[in-house]
């Protein structure tokens, strides 16, 4: 697993200077994430198909043959934008299996990513906690929309319960599913993979919407790591999933590794088909094998930001 100390102390240095002299909840909110990287630490990789996107990741010994074998370290490779020419083109004239491999290799580590900046808050609470830091308390309670006050011990455990990772199983499935393999128009012009709702906010209106459900919309995002923030905070503090929160809650507890495919039986309400959603999650975390993705790990090396020619 990556050290984060050093993310945790840059990040650490920046919200000092927004609480310095005039005190942290007296300037604009910000959420504490993961400090965005050193321009020294990325590397940009212009893409210009899928035959240099194979060879690139070749390259990087992030191969089929490394995953079969059980290597579960990947590279930090996150994708800056979902290409037009994927759905267009790229996704038809592939084979299903090359298709789910570009999909999830490309857009998996992404979700990792994002788990990532869940433990980092972790850190970042429990440091809280031990420092009785209200500040950093009240804010981490905004952020994943807690209402009682920062010393209600209520606060704390629920802070518990809702800052905690997503199984990549689990998202990987839902990401497929929700996106048409990346295919989908929603995620084409708008790197949303999740099929998140909105009302009043940036999207893209589906051609079939149901008027009686009101003017909404399908979130948009600038980068498909947006989109699967987004996707986590979702699930972590939404009222839909509390059942979601309380079994996982139960498995950590318990030391249980968490499960996707038993974890997906709680997500009824993300979807109007109920069981039946829950059912095709749980299809294709079985049939890819996904399970495995849960026990994947990001490389400590430079952040590949991968970036798809204009169409």
């Amino acid at each position: 697993m990556r050290d984060t100390s050093r993310l945790r102390k840059t990040a650490w240095m920046a919200v000092l200077a927004m609480s310095a002299s005039i005190g942290f909840l007296s300037v604009a909110r910000a959420d504490i994430v993961l400090p965005t990287p050193a321009a020294n630490d990325i590397i940009r990789v212009e893409l210009h198909g899928y035959e240099q996107l194979e060879s690139f990741f070749a390259d990087l010994g992030y191969t089929p043959k490394a995953w079969d074998a059980g290597e579960r370290t990947i590279p930090r490779l996150f994708l800056q934008t979902i290409p037009n020419a994927w759905r267009e083109e790229i996704a038809d004239s592939l084979t299903v299996t090359a298709k789910k491999r570009v999909f999830f290799r490309t857009l998996g580590p992404l979700i990792l990513l994002a788990n990532e900046e869940i433990a980092f808050q972790q850190s970042v609470l429990k440091d809280a906690i031990a420092k009785d830091d209200s500040a950093i308390i009240t804010e981490l309670a905004a952020q994943y929309r807690v209402d009682t006050a920062w010393d209600d011990p209520a606060t704390i455990t629920e802070l518990q319960k809702r800052i905690a990772p997503i199984p990549a199983s689990l998202a990987m499935a839902q990401m497929a599913i929700e996106s048409g393999w990346g295919t989908s128009r929603f995620a084409a012009h708008g790197n949303a993979l999740f099929g998140q709702w909105t009302y009043g906010g940036d999207g893209i209106t589906p051609k079939e919407q149901r008027s009686h459900l009101g003017d909404y919309k399908i979130a948009a995002f600038e980068t498909p790591f947006g989109s699967v923030r987004a996707y986590m905070k979702n699930l972590n503090t939404g009222s839909a999933y509390q059942e979601f929160r309380d079994l996982r809650a139960t498995m950590l507890a318990n030391n249980i590794p968490l499960n996707g495919t038993k974890l997906a039986e709680t997500l009824t309400r993300y979807s109007e088909r109920g069981e039946v959603y829950t059912e095709e999650i749980q299809a294709v975390i079985r049939q890819n094998k996904l399970s495995h993705a849960d026990d994947a790990v990001l490389e400590d090396t430079p952040y590949y930001h991968l970036i798809p020619s204009a169409d």
